[in-house]
């Protein structure tokens, strides 16, 4: 517990909240269960305030780690005083812990350690003492067989000079100091590669003060610098900050004084810039990965929360044109009934026969819903389903399919669907995204959803952490059916890892459903820990009890019985009956364990246990156009928004290429998140301002509903 008041400071929380928080980690709580489950400890704290301490704790945990290495290195020197240990110890800044050791970091062959072999660091000394004798009468005393004149001497004395400057903490925080406020990025296009990198030439000859440059702008520029299209330089004007740094080592005006100013400003220009423009680039491409991570779990999150059709018999068309339309029939779980391929586009265009096979399997299958993917051929095969006149009451849906060529060759799939090819696959999924889009989406890396922003220029570890931090808020937020969830939606499920989901899935197989949750105790490897972490995020429909099919935690259960004893009636009563729900006074329930907001959340499930928090899934109809050049200026559109970045969002409004409305173009306000005014999936209604049909570029504003 020794970083929670650091923790507490840094985020501006009561350290006691921070301080319990900490402690629930450590016992292997998961961030969803402290959440929902234990707000009394840590006095109310939400999803994300947890997830923030769970990164400090582990900020905090791996600099102790470094601080310890630092001092075994300097110790294993015989170099570490009690002064530079305490110095160590009390320090909590990355920065400047680096800082300090970096005299002691062992070092690859310099200037200075060739120098400081010839013998010559006595002379570097007595020249920043600024003496008033001759640099050049001093410096013949270290003239010897290595050293062969005067002038040799005061040289590497001045390389050790500028080595000593470049590791003094207090050169490299005034140098920092100034990156900090004042660098610009700068970048030019390499003369070689002007045509091959047309799409960045937006930086061809561009600069932008650092603390102006967007995230999404920053990860532009490394991305083309990366690509070899863009050269990159980082860095302030040099004069001020070379002043600085001769005020803290000129302090007098003697002939030794020239030496060191010389000194100083090859340690800025050779050392502690290049050194320093490193450190800037780890520091600004670090913020553009955290706001591009932060942009694109955002996204996922709301695709992964859109709402579901829910348990409908579903036919699903992967379309095509060459290849054909893959179709697929599902029934009310999301099995696969039935599947073959039919022809309605060219070449073929076998548009009748194709009608007669829909026709036939919606009769068949007593189809109530079908779902159309939306990638290519999409549009096309979504008006050939309108013209068959099917019944009114089947509704028609596109699906964004980004992501289920993924999913139809990875082994998720195959293990599922071992006699079936991977077009089959692809169609089930399409279907089942419509069904419930968080049960089919679990399955596939989120990075491959399509909804990101340079998420392949990001960090890849803190991108996978930082999407699977996101999936397992969805997935516990709406709660799993331990009776139909596949291995791997209860994989995200709090507490539970692959392990144990497989060990559930193989005895729900072998044993039938589950009938209640204290059934659970009896898979293999689902412990008492793992049990009080899990248990109240599955629900099992059909259960005895039930609070099984409730967001109600097993531990206060006894709180319920209570309640219905009270009122002489059953549970089930309760949840019925809402005038009985009315009476129950919630301060007679507080418990040593269980207080206010616990007893508020249980009424809360009471009345409506089990919700799905999703909300209904709208049926969206597309405009008459068909492409680029169907779209005028000036027309308004129904769309649906499929991306959103920093700079504004994309739009879906049926034609081969999204438009895009600029952040901008979003209110007639300032908008400084996108996310503030837009969400991903979201039907909106847009007017095309600009039509670019070399380049297929569509600019669009957003109206006001």
């Amino acid at each position: 517990m020794q970083f929670s008041s650091l923790i507490a400071k840094e985020l501006g929380w009561s350290e006691a909240s921070v301080y319990a928080t900490i402690q629930l980690i450590e016992e292997g709580a998961t961030t969803p269960f402290i959440a929902r489950y234990r707000k009394e400890r840590t006095h109310g704290l939400d999803e994300t305030q947890i997830e923030a301490i769970r990164k400090k704790l582990i900020h905090y945990v791996e600099l102790d780690k470094r601080k310890k290495t630092i001092l075994e290195t300097i110790e294993s020197q015989g170099r570490l005083t009690p002064e530079l240990r305490k110095q160590i110890e009390t320090s909590w800044d990355s920065a400047a812990i680096e800082d300090i050791y970096l005299p002691y970091k062992p070092k690859r062959r310099t200037k200075a350690t060739v120098a400081r072999e010839k013998g010559l660091e006595p002379l570097a000394v007595w020249l920043m003492q600024e003496q008033a004798l001759a640099p050049e009468q001093e410096a013949r005393r270290y003239v010897h067989a290595d050293v062969s004149t005067p002038e040799e001497a005061l040289s590497g004395a001045r390389d050790i000079i500028a080595d000593l400057v470049s590791e003094d903490a207090r050169a490299r925080n005034t140098v920092r100091r100034h990156f900090q406020r004042h660098a610009v990025v700068s970048s030019k296009v390499v003369k070689s590669k002007k045509e091959d990198g047309a799409k960045y030439s937006d930086y061809f000859q561009f600069s932008e003060p650092i603390n102006r440059c967007p995230s999404h702008r920053v990860l532009a520029l490394m991305r083309g610098e990366d690509e070899g299209i863009l050269k990159l330089s980082i860095a302030p004007e040099s004069d001020p900050v070379v002043r600085q740094l001769m005020e803290q080592y000129v302090r007098k005006k003697t002939p030794s004084s020239k030496h060191v100013a010389q000194a100083v400003e090859d340690a800025y220009d050779r050392l502690l810039a290049p050194s320093m423009e490193t450190e800037i680039r780890r520091m600004i491409k670090a913020k553009a990965d955290e706001e591009a991570i932060r942009v694109f779990a955002s996204n996922a999150q709301q695709l992964l929360l859109a709402p579901p059709l829910g348990m409908k018999r579903i036919l699903a068309i992967d379309p095509g044109f060459r290849t054909g339309c893959k179709v697929v029939c599902l029934d009310a779980s999301g099995d696969l009934l039935h599947d073959t391929v039919i022809y309605p586009h060219e070449p073929q265009l076998q548009t009748e026969q194709a009608g007669r096979t829909i026709q036939h399997l919606v009769h068949t299958y007593s189809i109530e819903a079908i779902a159309i993917g939306d990638g290519t051929a999409g549009r096309e095969t979504e008006r050939f389903v309108q013209r068959l006149g099917l019944d009114a009451g089947i509704e028609l849906y596109a699906v964004n399919e980004n992501g289920a060529s993924i999913y139809s060759a990875s082994e998720v799939a195959r293990e599922e669907f071992p006699n079936h090819d991977i077009t089959v696959r692809g169609a089930v999924s399409i279907g089942r995204r419509l069904a419930d889009p968080l049960a089919e989406l679990v399955k596939i890396d989120p990075k491959s959803i399509g909804v990101g922003q340079y998420q392949h220029d990001v960090d890849q570890e803190l991108l996978q952490t930082g999407l699977d931090t996101v999936v397992e808020h969805c997935v516990n937020k709406v709660g799993v059916n331990v009776n139909t969830a596949s291995k791997s939606l209860l994989t995200y499920v709090s507490g539970l890892n692959a392990s144990v989901a497989q060990n559930i899935v193989v005895f729900r197989s072998k044993n039938g459903a589950f009938t209640s949750r204290q059934t659970l105790k009896k898979v293999p490897r689902l412990g008492d820990k793992t049990f009080e972490q899990c248990a109240a995020f599955l629900r099992i429909p059909e259960a005895t009890h039930p609070l099984d099919n409730s967001a109600v935690h097993p531990e206060s259960y006894p709180i319920v019985e209570r309640m219905a004893e009270d009122l002489r009636c059953t549970i089930a009563d309760l949840m019925r009956d809402e005038k009985l729900r009315k009476q129950i006074v919630p301060e007679r329930y507080i418990t040593p364990e269980a207080g206010l907001p616990t007893i508020h959340d249980i009424l809360s499930e009471l009345a409506k246990p089990g919700r799905d928090p999703r909300g209904p899934l709208e049926t969206f109809q597309f405009a008459d156009i068909a492409s680029v050049d169907d779209v005028q200026e000036g027309m308004i559109v129904p769309g649906i928004v499929t991306n959103i970045t920093k700079f504004g969002c994309f739009v879906d409004i049926g034609v081969k290429q999204d438009g895009m409305i600029h952040i901008s173009q979003l209110a007639d306000r300032y908008v400084a998140d996108p996310q503030d005014v837009v969400q991903l999936r979201q039907h909106v209604q847009v007017k095309v301002l600009e039509v670019d049909r070399v380049r297929k570029r569509i600019g669009l504003k957003l109206m006001a509903k």
